[in-house]
């Protein structure tokens, strides 16, 4: 089968995992609200852990990343080429979910996973600049836009391939347009900041599941 046939498969395959929203399923797992309904009405970890239940918020994080992750690995066995566009399939997967009505979060869990499937290097270099903007800041999506705009520099620092760093910067574009209103209530200071709640979730056992 030709190159382009089997990379749009992997990448097929990189795209369904991507949609599955953990921040949905461990949600109507635990009986919570859908994380779509309060809040900042994002479907990720940050968003979840605005319930108060820090489990539910653990499990989003490591389930979103490790689909990433996972995506980019299992090309990288079987097919080491398609690897950066299965990767950007996956990221797409979870801003555009074809499981949850295309509602998806905002990509920056599944971007680590996926970066760290890359390279270990690329990976701990776009977390250390998202953890040192966050202790300093507190601002999660100001970390996370820089974060991303650093993993582009990161990725040609440690010469990976050039469609590799084209990949990173894909999503470092698409992560940095989702972030759009966040960055425009951080240029207005309006931006809520780490443990700051933004809404009071609804009242569990009143949530359609």
């Amino acid at each position: 089968m030709p190159f382009a046939a089997t990379a749009a498969l992997a990448s097929l395959a990189g795209y369904l995992l991507g949609s599955i929203s953990f921040a949905v399923v461990v949600s109507r797992l635990m009986r919570l609200p859908d994380p779509r309904s309060y809040g900042s009405k994002n479907p990720g970890a940050t968003n979840v852990l605005r319930t108060g239940n820090r489990v539910a918020a653990v499990l989003t994080l490591a389930g979103d990343a490790l689909k990433g992750f996972v995506a980019v690995v299992i090309a990288l066995v079987y097919l080491p080429e398609s690897a950066p566009y299965v990767g950007v399939a996956a990221f797409l997967g979870h801003l555009y979910p074809v499981f949850h009505r295309f509602q998806g979060g905002k990509g920056v869990a599944t971007a680590a996973g996926v970066l760290f499937g890359f390279d270990a290097w690329l990976g701990l270099g776009a977390i250390a600049t998202f953890a040192i903007i966050v202790a300093f800041f507190r601002y999660v999506s100001l970390a996370s836009v820089l974060a991303s705009a650093f993993a582009i520099f990161f990725s040609w620092f440690i010469k990976l391939s050039g469609v590799t760093t084209l990949a990173v910067a894909v999503m470092a574009a698409l992560l940095i347009w989702r972030h759009r209103e966040n960055i425009r209530r951080l240029a207005a200071g309006t931006e809520s900041k780490l443990g700051q709640k933004k809404a009071t979730p609804p009242d569990p056992s009143a949530a359609s599941h």
